[in-house]
């Protein structure tokens, strides 16, 4: 009897669903994910809690001296006697591009966690496999300009949704699913990284065969700098690493 009872409660037990799922994500070297987990009442609730009392998780705050690519994401919890449950993860995707502090910059994407997904159109209603993952898309690509007195490089990271070829959309990647579609399943976010930088700011660099060469402005010290159809006269600048260069991104012609 007692080994009859042990295994009607294995059995109870087994019926439960997981309280969790598992973020995680492919992304390109050197590059981290940081995410924020939001919680709100659940459907049908009127309670409310105070954001004191409804903190959330953060995932990967210290990126570049620790970070982890799996995250276990508690779908509901309770915080003062309301039932809250998942509503969103607010992704940074982010990476350094030199080794100063400033040297670093991100972009967004997000994961929706809804009651249903009937207000989506059909391609954004996502499913699992067989394996219980799926898997939503992404591609970046670096922007750069020089700013400050010695024109020096800074990087921008721009973001946006892409699909499993890697065509490049306009809106930012993102992942959107039902609550019931999470317990003990897995959500991967796939970042690729374009090949080619790109100026962030137009009219402001050439394009020649082996790179991109700044164009002076009126003067060194004009910060802005715009080429206004001058493609003869060019500016020295300043490598993240502190070379000076003639040409973007191999240096020196």
């Amino acid at each position: 009897m007692l080994l009859l009872g042990g295994l009607g409660m294995a059995a109870g037990c087994a019926n439960h669903p997981p309280k969790t799922f598992t973020f995680t994500a492919d992304l390109p070297p050197d590059f981290a994910y940081v995410a924020v987990v939001y919680y709100g009442p659940e459907k049908g609730e009127t309670c409310t809690v105070d954001r004191r009392e409804n903190i959330a998780p953060v995932f990967n705050s210290q990126w570049r001296t620790e970070y982890k690519p799996d995250a276990e994401i508690t779908i509901r919890r309770t915080r003062k006697g309301c039932p809250l449950v998942i509503k969103r993860i607010a992704l940074q995707i982010k990476s350094a591009y030199g080794k100063d502090w400033s040297d670093i910059s991100g972009d967004e994407a997000m994961v929706f966690v809804r009651n249903d997904l009937s207000e989506l159109d059909e391609p954004f209603r996502n499913t699992f496999n067989a394996d219980g993952e799926h898997t939503f898309y992404g591609q970046c690509q670096w922007w750069f300009r020089t700013m400050g007195p010695n024109r020096r490089i800074v990087k921008l990271l721009d973001c946006k949704e892409s699909d499993p070829q890697e065509t490049r959309r306009t809106g930012k990647a993102f992942g959107a699913y039902t609550l019931d579609q999470l317990p003990g399943k897995t959500v991967r976010m796939r970042i690729r990284l374009d090949k080619e930088e790109e100026p962030s700011i137009g009219d402001t660099w050439v394009k020649v065969p082996n790179g991109w060469k700044r164009c002076m402005g009126d003067n060194f010290e004009d910060q802005y700098a715009f080429c206004y159809g001058n493609h003869k006269d060019f500016s020295t600048f300043k490598m993240v690493d502190g070379r000076t260069c003639t040409i973007y991104p191999g240096c020196t012609e």
